[in-house]
């Protein structure tokens, strides 16, 4: 259990990361992060981190349908998390 949890506690923070660094790249106009790459995070575990990226640099928040996809992930992410937390 305690490898899962730093697993979730780094795909989150590169997830974070990789949100923050995208939104820096498109302030400066410089080459972009692929929606691709970044929903490849969040589907990996890093769900949490790419929606609290999302709210926090206020970025990809009207694009779809990345929004949808991200939120797609979130929920799923949350019910495996309640069920692995049952089955605790």
């Amino acid at each position: 259990m305690t490898a899962l949890l730093l697993y979730l506690a780094a795909i989150n923070l590169a997830a974070f990361a990789a949100m923050g660094w995208d939104k820096a790249c498109a302030v400066r106009g410089d080459r972009r992060i692929s929606e691709r790459t970044l929903l490849s995070l969040a589907a990996a575990g890093g769900a949490f981190g790419a929606v609290a990226a999302q709210q926090a640099f206020r970025h990809k928040t009207r694009k779809q349908p990345f929004g949808a996809y991200l939120s797609a992930v979130t929920i799923l992410e949350a019910s495996a998390l309640v069920l692995l937390t049952i089955r605790a």
